[in-house]
């Protein structure tokens, strides 16, 4: 039985992701062709089930561009990717470059060193900051968590880390002992100690909220709980967090690094789903004019394709030689690191950091004109090519419309766009980086559609009772 909150019918509340249980999910999988029903009930059988995943939506065939194929021959806008989807899927450049490794050197024992990882290496520190040129690769994100976990307690001295309430670091122990989604949490018994959570800066509703704009009194908590509570030797943070795009101001964030510096706690920011261009920027800290000591890169940095991450930190902790702080056996994969290099480089010859800013200012627009034309929207926020609906019952309360998102979603889906639901009731849009403008207007043409079925369908409701 399932000891996690439940919505009615079974599915997951407030939780990082979308809901795979429940009423909507059996609709859609009773509507479905036979080889698709066939090959998720094989699926089932076979995979240990889980949250947020399995059983699984679709039997997938192919993944192209902005596109997925199924089995069916149905064909969705991909505006979720799980974050890795930064180039789309397949890039010609990525799979010809992995292609190449495979054929020169598709592994490296961890004694020996190579050249594409050492030139993987030294483009991260080029395009990190300062004296951010400290870097240890991993394979994931949550390995790279739990690496910089490790180097904070090693430099300062102290073990007890900050981290916000809502806040997803990975899956594995350490990483979900720091990370605030209780839904993570629920059943696994005692983590890791010397965690203390502080409320994330909202700015639209939450514990703290004051109105519009005002996030300062966030970062002052902060300090509040390094005073009270000593021996703090991390604050863990994602700079934007991805899965409902809370946005903080440049304010917050400025202050968040004077306070650490004042504590000699040791910022580390987690770009694993944002950087890569997700802002139109290398890193999404840039655009608060902030300066990290620690940086998590994972998710995009393998194009997509392959499974790889990498830590980034300032020169002077270079201290820990005579400590394992990984210890991977793919810590310097070939194949990830060659990944990462063509990544990077068609990001620059592509031109999508600028792109994307472009981009950004048409989703701002034209989700504006959305939620003018649609009174289940209580909040449009992103940056740019991440962003978010907030969904409402009420706009004066601001209730979460979640049973509306749910429906939402699957409507979309049939129309041929997918997302992901984040906290129950965000519609979280986070297509690749080199889409057309056609498909993000594509994209806005269907939600438009499926809003106004379900609002219609609403008010037909409400006009029998």
């Amino acid at each position: 039985m399932s000891r996690h909150p439940t919505l009615p019918g079974g599915g997951l509340a407030d939780t990082e992701g979308d809901i795979n249980l429940g009423e909507a999910r059996l609709r859609w999988w009773a509507g479905q062709g036979e080889s698709v029903r066939e090959g998720l009930a094989e699926d089932g059988r076979y995979f240990l089930h889980q949250a947020l995943s399995s059983p699984c939506l679709d039997l997938l065939t192919g993944a192209q561009g902005s596109r997925l194929t199924s089995a069916s021959g149905h064909l969705y806008l991909d505006f979720h990717g799980n974050s890795v989807h930064q180039l789309g899927h397949g890039h010609p450049s990525v799979v010809a470059r992995v292609q190449q490794q495979l054929a020169d050197l598709p592994f490296a024992p961890r004694r020996y060193t190579h050249r594409v990882a050492i030139d993987c290496a030294r483009t991260l520190a080029e395009l990190a900051p300062g004296d951010l040129n400290r870097v240890l690769f991993a394979p994931g994100g949550s390995e790279v968590v739990g690496i910089a976990l490790k180097l904070a307690r090693f430099i300062t001295g102290n073990s007890k880390v900050v981290s916000l309430w809502d806040a997803f670091h990975g899956a594995s122990l350490d990483a979900i002992s720091v990370g605030g989604e209780a839904c993570f949490r629920a059943g696994m018994g005692p983590l890791l100690p010397g965690v203390e959570r502080i409320p994330p800066p909202t700015r639209y509703r939450g514990a703290w909220y004051r109105g519009e704009g005002e996030d300062l009194h966030y970062a002052d908590y902060l300090e509040y709980v390094i005073e009270k509570e000593g021996g703090i030797g991390a604050f863990i943070a994602e700079p934007i967090r991805n899965t409902d795009v809370q946005v903080p101001s440049r304010a917050y964030w400025q202050r968040v690094r004077e306070i650490c510096d004042r504590h000699g706690v040791l910022l580390i920011v987690d770009e694993i789903p944002n950087a890569l261009g997700r802002t139109g920027h290398w890193f999404s800290f840039e655009e608060f004019g902030i300066e990290p000591d620690i940086i998590c890169l994972g998710k995009g940095l393998g194009g997509g394709i392959v499974p790889f991450a990498a830590l980034i930190t300032r020169d002077r902790f270079n201290q820990a030689a005579a400590i394992s702080l990984g210890h991977y056996t793919h810590e310097k994969s070939p194949i990830g690191c060659a990944a990462a290099l063509a990544t990077i480089e068609v990001i620059r010859e592509e031109g999508l950091l600028a792109k994307v800013q472009e981009d950004g200012r048409f989703m701002a627009a034209e989700l504006a004109k959305l939620a003018e034309r649609h009174p289940l929207i209580g909040q449009v926020r992103g940056i740019g090519l991440l962003w978010a609906l907030d969904l409402v019952a009420d706009h004066q309360s601001r209730a979460r419309a979640s049973a509306a998102a749910e429906e939402l979603l699957y409507r979309c889906l049939a129309l041929g766009l997918s997302f992901k639901v984040s906290q129950g009731n965000v519609i979280q849009l986070s297509p690749p980086l080199n889409i057309s403008r056609a498909d993000l207007a594509q994209a806005i043409a269907i939600l438009d559609q499926a809003l106004g079925e379900i609002e219609a369908s609403q008010e037909q409701e409400n006009s029998h009772d």
